[in-house]
C-alpha cells in the first residue's frame, strides 16, 4: 500500500435513542406522581432525575454526536442538562447545600429557565414533526408541561398549572416508552414491530 494513501475507518455506533426515551419516560413518570399527588416530595425523585434524566440522556447525546445527528445531540443534551439542573434545585430547596440558600429561593427565576425550555421545546417540535410522529408527540406533551410548569412558577392559576403539569408529564412519559420500545424492537425484529408514524412532510420538500 502506498504510504501517501488515506485510510477512512467508519466507526458504527448503534442508535443511542432507545436508552435516551427510557431515560425521559422513567424520569418524568417519577416526577409526574410527585405532580398528580400520588406521591410526595421530591426526595426520591432526585436520584432518578441524576442518573435517568441526566446521565442517561446525556449518553445518548453523545453517542448522537457520533452519528452526526444535531437534532438528537441537541434534544437529548439539553434535556439532560435540564434534569441536572432540576434536581440541583430541588437540592438547594431542600437545603442540602445550607439554610442561606434555601431561604434566598425565589421560584420565579426557575419559571424563567422554564419559559426558556418551553421555546426550546417549541422549535425542536417543528424538527420532531419531520422526524416521526411518535417523537412529535412526546415533544408536543412536553409543551404543555412547561406551559404548566411556567405559570406555576409565577403562581398564576397554581392549582390548574400544577395539574396541567403533571398530566402532560405523565403523557409524555408514556408515548417516551413507546418510542423506547420501538427504537429496540424494530431494529431487534427487523420490521416495524411498532409503528412510530411517518414524518408530517409538511416542513421537508
Amino acid at each position: 500500500m502506498n504510504s501517501n494513501e488515506i485510510q477512512h475507518i467508519k466507526i458504527a455506533n448503534c442508535d443511542p435513542s432507545a436508552l435516551g426515551l427510557f431515560g425521559l419516560a422513567v424520569v418524568t413518570l417519577v416526577a409526574s406522581s410527585q405532580k398528580l399527588g400520588i406521591t410526595e416530595g421530591t426526595s426520591f425523585v432526585i436520584p432518578w432525575a441524576i442518573f435517568l434524566g441526566g446521565f442517561a440522556q446525556l449518553f445518548a447525546c453523545i453517542n448522537d454526536s457520533k452519528r452526526q445527528n444535531t437534532f438528537g445531540t441537541t434534544a437529548f443534551g439539553a434535556f439532560a442538562l435540564f434534569w441536572f439542573a432540576v434536581g440541583m434545585s430541588w437540592m438547594i430547596n431542600a437545603g442540602t447545600f445550607g439554610q442561606g440558600l434555601a431561604e434566598a429561593v425565589d421560584p420565579k427565576q426557575l419559571g424563567f429557565a422554564f419559559i426558556a425550555y418551553l421555546i426550546f421545546t417549541i422549535f425542536m417540535t417543528i424538527g420532531a414533526a419531520e422526524t416521526n410522529k411518535v417523537l412529535f408527540s412526546v415533544f408536543f406533551f412536553i409543551i404543555f408541561l412547561f406551559i404548566g410548569l411556567s405559570l406555576n412558577s409565577f403562581d398564576i392559576l397554581p392549582e390548574f398549572s400544577h395539574k396541567l403539569a403533571g398530566i402532560a408529564e405523565l403523557l409524555a412519559s408514556l408515548t417516551a416508552f413507546y418510542g423506547s420500545a420501538a427504537a429496540v424492537l424494530n431494529p431487534h425484529f427487523g420490521r416495524e414491530f411498532l409503528p412510530i408514524g411517518k414524518p408530517f412532510g409538511i416542513f421537508k420538500k
